[in-house]
């Protein structure tokens, strides 16, 4: 790996650095094929790193040649050796992946203390795919789901908490560490009036878990999915048919949490079962509760922090892991939010 100082003017729309701070590093890579798909098709994770982190990266054959700001281009090396270590273990990589490590190795220094590296990553495998940490945040997440029989993440949508959730639950079904996995959301309002629905249980409420089969389905082959509903090994339990049961040997989880009033998340974690995990997912700013009915998840989560064995995680806008617009609406959100707020009370 070279480093030689340079004093050139970027290219235009690269980002006007010191230029007593730019520099220039390369980086060799042992394996052509590898390199090629490190590069990705068309450069196109070099061109996301370059977008990113704003620097010039140009690729030679199995090298590539970074410039910019000096800090910037250590950061897209790092970036680029901890895919290379994930090719070398036979992990497919992708451009989500490639703005996960980024965003893994542009955290703040305090977030940065808590991780082993970006090649070492917290990972779910099962034997469709592989499943890497994209921000530091899903990373405690991964790490607390091994480490606590329950957990909770809440959240705004698109940071993958129900996603990691389903893809645990898989994992630990191949591995035989349970028997079956159990989904619960909160169908057609709080009330869960699914009587009035046609059709088997089933068919009722499909439409409320569909992004939890979704996820099932990138996890498993289609055929296992479809066999495990049959035999009852992936069962669909509607929030308001829980009540009686222990949930033994199971993965258990319960998405759109938000919407459970206190006496509902009460019952529900009282299933909990010997052997079992319990994955309670949630985003505390869309309660479709009625008004002046609190939340039951928010409530847990201030009840059990201090409790052994159970761990939040709280999501934030910056995790926001789906396309870059999700995560400009969910800031605007937060910020209509918060300036309201202020107006009531000031008011």
């Amino acid at each position: 790996m070279n480093e030689t100082p340079q004093s050139s003017r970027p290219r235009a729309g690269r980002r006007q650095d010191d230029p007593a701070r730019t520099s220039e590093r390369v980086v060799g890579f042992e394996d052509n094929r590898l390199a090629s798909d490190l590069y990705g098709q068309y450069d196109q994770h070099l061109a996301l790193i370059e977008q990113r982190l704003g620097i010039e990266a140009t690729a030679r054959g199995n090298y590539v040649s970074l410039r910019g700001d000096r800090d910037a281009c250590a950061t897209a090396a790092e970036v680029l050796e901890g895919l290379y270590q994930r090719l070398l273990r036979g992990e497919d990589i992708g451009p989500g992946d490639v703005d996960g490590a980024i965003r893994v190795a542009t955290a703040v220094s305090e977030q940065q203390a808590v991780l082993p590296g970006l090649s070492s990553l917290a990972q779910i495998g099962t034997r469709k795919k592989t499943v890497t940490a994209r921000t530091v945040t899903q990373d405690r997440y991964l790490r607390a789901l091994n480490e606590n029989d329950l957990v909770f993440a809440a959240g705004p949508a698109g940071t993958g908490k129900t996603y990691l959730a389903v893809a645990y639950a898989a994992s630990l079904l191949e591995k035989g560490m349970v028997d079956r996995i159990i989904l619960s959301r909160p169908a057609v309002e709080a009330g869960e009036r699914l009587g009035f629905l046609p059709g088997d249980m089933r068919e009722k409420v499909d439409p409320y878990l569909r992004p939890l089969y979704d996820a099932l389905y990138d996890m498993m082959p289609t055929d296992r999915v479809e066999r495990g509903v049959q035999n009852r090994v992936i069962e669909i339990a509607p929030l308001a048919f829980m009540r009686g049961r222990t949930l033994s040997n199971a993965a258990v989880i319960l998405d759109e949490a938000q919407n459970c009033t206190t006496m509902q998340m009460k019952m529900f974690l009282t299933r909990l079962g010997e052997g079992s995990k319990m994955i309670i997912t949630g985003d505390p700013s869309q309660v479709d509760l009625p008004p002046g009915q609190k939340s039951g998840l928010r409530e847990a989560i201030d009840l059990l922090a201090s409790v052994e064995g159970v761990a939040h995680i709280a999501f934030m806008e910056q995790d926001v892991v789906r396309n870059a617009l999700v995560q400009r609406i969910v800031r605007a959100y937060e910020k209509a939010e918060a300036a309201q707020g202020a107006r009531r009370g000031g008011a």
